[in-house]
């Protein structure tokens, strides 16, 4: 993948690359100008338009009419250099993610792939992208795309439910170059997963300590390891095979396993940037959580709409049926708000300075209430779909139990109200409405 430096009002990217497909070989060169990004709540209101027009048919034409309205008006001036973080459409690198996935992972496709070797072809693919190392400068063997690039990569691979550790080694590369770590080719992930776990930095500079609930920490050839000492916070690089690994699944089962280092000797050691702490990788991986938990309920809402419009009960669609348009407009406000909350929090991290208590704030809501959604919209999606969706052969499945399983990586729903919770009151009850302004 080939990024050019972009013109002083950084409006212009360039991306060549060659992409293999099964049937025809795409050639994929494209020059786009970005225009005005959405905000937050203006990307999620596209959720509604989506069950609008697909559950409640005698809408579609109004939202028709209002969609080219808006299309071909003019940008209201001042949102010029206002930008969406995960607006996806605008963003080329994540458009590049959302061509692979469709060729190489469809989700029909991998579930008929019982010896799974779709993730060979797959992960190669991510790999000529450059997509896996999206957050590492060139000069450290990444590809050197910004984080809110990253973070439409990241929506994307939600959306499609993906099972490879495609965000874990973004998170990894992000964690070693903090420290000026080049990152290795490779599939990585990141440890501790979890805000309770420490990793000990002994005096010789060996490892020690047990990190549970590592997302594909069995797949990976490196670790990228945060640990600590008196001294302070240090980033480590560590391979695979000087660490004992207890495979585990989470609830899509997919690798969740724990990994114990017995004073293991890092392959490159660093001591992190001057206020950079765990709190700091757990706030990241949870906005990371949440953009792939907000795409998985976008692909759950689109999935039930569809379905509706096909399954008939007593010889009318059950997308006719007042209390399927009631659940289905449910599991839209629930995307939406996921998908308003990530966003928010995307953007924040992609234009601030370091993680300050606004970041802290829009990280932890953001966990939270997507954990809230997947839960609610989970439960809405099988419901609608009846007993088919509960079967290993429909691939709801893949995004269901997916959301469900990400509410506990880097710290679940409960961990992260509490501690939001203690900031807030930390702060004085003053200090909380000109905080809660702020967003």
């Amino acid at each position: 993948m080939l990024i050019l430096s972009r013109p002083p009002w950084g409006a212009i990217y360039h991306i060549a690359r060659k992409i293999a497909c099964k049937s025809v070989k795409l050639r994929c060169a494209e020059l786009t100008l970005r225009r005005p990004l959405m905000l937050a709540s203006q990307a999620a209101l596209r959720t509604s338009v989506l069950v609008m027009a697909a559950a409640f048919p005698h809408h579609a034409a109004q939202q028709k009419t209002a969609h080219d309205a808006r299309r071909n008006r003019p940008a209201e001036a001042g949102l010029t250099q206002a930008g969406n973080a995960v607006a996806e459409s605008q963003n080329i690198v994540a458009e590049t993610a959302e061509r692979i996935f469709a060729d190489l992972a469809d989700a029909q496709t991998i579930n008929r792939d019982s010896k799974a070797g779709w993730k060979a072809p797959l992960w190669q693919a991510l790999s000529e992208a450059g997509l896996p190392l999206s957050w590492v400068a060139e000069d450290f063997g990444g590809s050197g795309a910004s984080l809110a690039e990253g973070f439409g990569v990241l929506s994307a691979a939600g959306r499609f439910g993906i099972a490879v550790p495609l965000a874990e080694t973004m998170l990894a590369g992000w964690l070693l170059s903090q420290a000026g770590i080049s990152s290795p080719e490779g599939e990585m992930t990141v440890a501790p997963a979890s805000p309770k776990d420490r990793i000990a930095l002994n005096p010789d500079g060996s490892l020690s300590g047990r990190a549970r609930g590592v997302p594909f920490a069995g797949d990976a050839g490196h670790f990228a390891v945060l640990a600590h000492n008196a001294g302070g916070v240090s980033i480590a690089l560590v391979e695979a095979a000087a660490c004992r690994i207890e495979a585990g699944l989470n609830l899509a089962g997919d690798a969740s396993d724990s990994v114990t280092f017995n004073n293991a000797r890092p392959v490159a050691l660093k001591p992190a940037p001057k206020g950079f702490d765990q709190t700091a990788l757990m706030l990241m991986g949870a906005v990371a959580r949440s953009l792939q938990i907000a795409g998985a309920l976008e692909s759950m809402l689109d999935i039930s709409v569809r379905y509706s419009n096909e399954r008939v009960a007593f010889e009318k669609k059950i997308s006719k049926f007042q209390a399927v348009q009631h659940n289905l407009a449910r599991l839209a406000g629930e995307t939406a708000a996921a998908m308003a909350a990530a966003s928010s929090a995307a953007d924040s991290i992609a234009h601030a300075n370091g993680f300050d208590d606004a970041v802290f704030l829009e990280a932890t809501a953001a966990k939270i209430r997507c954990a809230e959604a997947a839960e609610k919209g989970a439960a809405i999606a099988h419901q609608v779909h009846g007993a088919i969706g509960y079967t290993l052969e429909h691939i709801l499945h893949r995004y269901t139990m997916r959301a469900l399983a990400w509410r506990d990586d880097f710290g679940n729903e409960s961990y992260w109200a509490v501690e939001l919770g203690k900031r807030i009151a930390a702060r004085g009850a003053d200090e909380l409405w000109p905080l809660v302004a702020s967003r």
